[in-house]
């Protein structure tokens, strides 16, 4: 593996720790520690802020969104167990609740810059690059958690198309014949943690 590679496990490597420490505030928080509400708000705010703005609010409209996500998340905390279920929560709550604050602004507009609002933006939304950059972020911390052979074999048969398995055997120094099985359980345990990442156990 090159350095650049072994730098970039090394990155990735850490990602669970985020998923382990959110659980952990999680469960603080439902046993009553107000700090452990805190640093939630600080961890996953910005993500919150994101699809907040992906709605077209303003600055002082996401914060309100912001603000009565968390307080709901309150009147709920014994109902989520899980990281993965509170962040799903916490982004279906927000952008919820800022679908509504732009109705309701919408309904202040004149009428004739409606016809705005139908054109179509080609564009990822902002809320739709920060849900894919949470599954990209989910995706590398799995990578980063497989036998080193695991890593090696998927970053080159998984994301490259049609790789050549006599390349791969020569620079992996394994049997070709043995490339198809090993990819099939290193894909099979990636999809283990991924699932387990989603369920809030990672």
């Amino acid at each position: 593996m090159s350095m650049e590679s072994r730098e970039s496990v090394a990155v990735q490597t850490g990602q669970p720790a985020r998923a382990e420490r959110i659980a952990g505030l999680l469960q603080a928080a439902r046993e009553g520690q107000q700090d452990a509400v805190g640093q939630l708000v600080t961890e996953l705010s910005p993500l919150l802020w994101q699809v907040a703005r992906a709605a077209g609010l303003s600055t002082g409209d996401a914060e309100d969104v912001l603000q009565t996500a968390w307080l709901r998340l309150l009147d709920h905390l014994d109902d989520i167990h899980a990281a993965g279920a509170l962040t799903a929560w916490l982004v279906t709550t927000t952008r919820r609740e800022a679908w509504r604050v732009r109705a309701v602004a919408r309904k202040q507009v004149p009428s004739d810059t409606e016809w705005l609002d139908a054109v179509p933006d080609s564009a990822p939304s902002t809320e739709e690059l920060a849900v894919t950059n949470e599954q990209r972020r989910q995706l590398w911390a799995a990578l980063g958690r497989l036998p080193e052979r695991c890593q090696e074999l998927l970053r080159i048969v998984a994301f490259v198309p049609r790789p050549d398995y006599d390349v791969v055997a020569a620079e992996l120094g394994m049997p070709r014949g043995s490339i198809g099985p090993t990819r099939g359980r290193c894909l099979a345990k990636l999809r283990e943690l991924l699932n387990s990442s989603a369920e809030g156990t990672f």
